[in-house]
């Protein structure tokens, strides 16, 4: 799926909140924590972690392109 970004960056948490990925911020704090979430292909721990334009999210199931 793509997400179109509306300013400089979101936080990794929020992205899966707002893409439906998870149903709450909670859920999606757990997930990063877990180390379910890459960023570019890296596993990424930071649940605040700034997600910029360019940048692809995935895991189990899901891929998120941010525009």
């Amino acid at each position: 799926m793509e997400f179109e970004l509306r300013s400089e960056y979101i936080p990794l948490c929020d992205l899966l909140k707002y893409c439906g990925i998870t149903e709450t911020g909670g859920m999606a704090k757990h997930l990063v924590a877990e180390g379910m979430v890459m960023v570019d292909g890296e596993v990424e721990l930071r649940k605040r972690a700034k997600i910029r334009a360019g940048q692809v999210v995935s895991g189990d199931g899901f891929s998120i392109r941010v525009e």
